[in-house]
């Protein structure tokens, strides 16, 4: 049976370097939604799984953040500035859609934004609205999570095929290989690169919407070494 090797042109960047990786915490304003319904219609094209990721804790980002979706899949630290209200530790969130008020950076799920709070002081958070906060951008971890790939709804079979690449963003064709997809990987990690092939993920009669789990693991985290926001 026939099978391609299909390599990703986009890359995971895993920096290593701490001067690269260590981002200023940025003052700005984040709000939440009153329902879980938007976030499992987001646009980086997550679906109904956005709900599960990184335990229901998403958020919909600004423009300058979403960056036309290179933006999707990326983690950060945001944490309140009450500190009548709000841990020193906040929360952390990853970022499954864009939205294009001017007030805040962040659109919370109702779960992340009350994470933020003083135990028994999320109700009285909730109630602020919009929230003063400050946040940087840290590594996504997934302990023990399989490299898992999502082919979008708008792919079409055979040509067109467009993927998620859970837990990271979009990539697409329009010129699949026929047969069993082999995905192979260029991994970053500072000034060294490597490849990483996750074997058979997608059979030859792939379907939209679908969700293909391999049997592999990316193991590599970035190692900034950087210390949280300050209170």
């Amino acid at each position: 049976m026939k099978m391609a090797v299909f390599l990703l042109s986009f890359i995971f960047l895993f920096i290593s370097s701490a001067s690269a990786a260590c981002n200023q915490c940025v003052l700005s304003k984040a709000a939440f939604f009153a329902s879980s319904k938007g976030l499992s219609t987001g646009a980086c094209g997550y679906g109904p799984l956005a709900l599960n990721m990184y335990g229901g804790h998403v958020a919909a980002a600004a423009p300058s953040l979403y960056k036309k979706g290179e933006g999707c899949g990326a983690c950060y630290q945001i944490r309140c500035k009450n500190s009548g209200i709000c841990s020193t530790r906040g929360t952390e969130i990853v970022v499954s859609d864009i939205h294009t008020g001017n007030t805040t950076d962040f659109v919370l799920s109702s779960r992340a934004f009350r994470a933020m709070a003083l135990p028994g002081k999320d109700k009285q958070l909730l109630q602020i609205g919009i929230a003063n906060v400050e946040y940087r951008r840290v590594p996504c971890v997934y302990k023990g999570q399989n490299l898992t790939i999502r082919v979008a709804e708008f792919s079409k079979p055979p040509n067109y095929l467009a993927i998620q690449v859970l837990y990271q963003g979009v990539f697409d064709t329009s010129n699949a290989p026929t047969g069993k997809l082999i995905l192979r990987f260029i991994i970053n990690s500072g000034f060294d690169a490597r490849y990483f092939q996750a074997g058979e993920v997608l059979p030859a009669n792939w379907k939209p919407g679908v969700v293909y789990q391999s049997k592999a693991q990316i193991k590599d985290v970035a190692l900034d070494g950087c210390a949280p926001c300050k209170p």
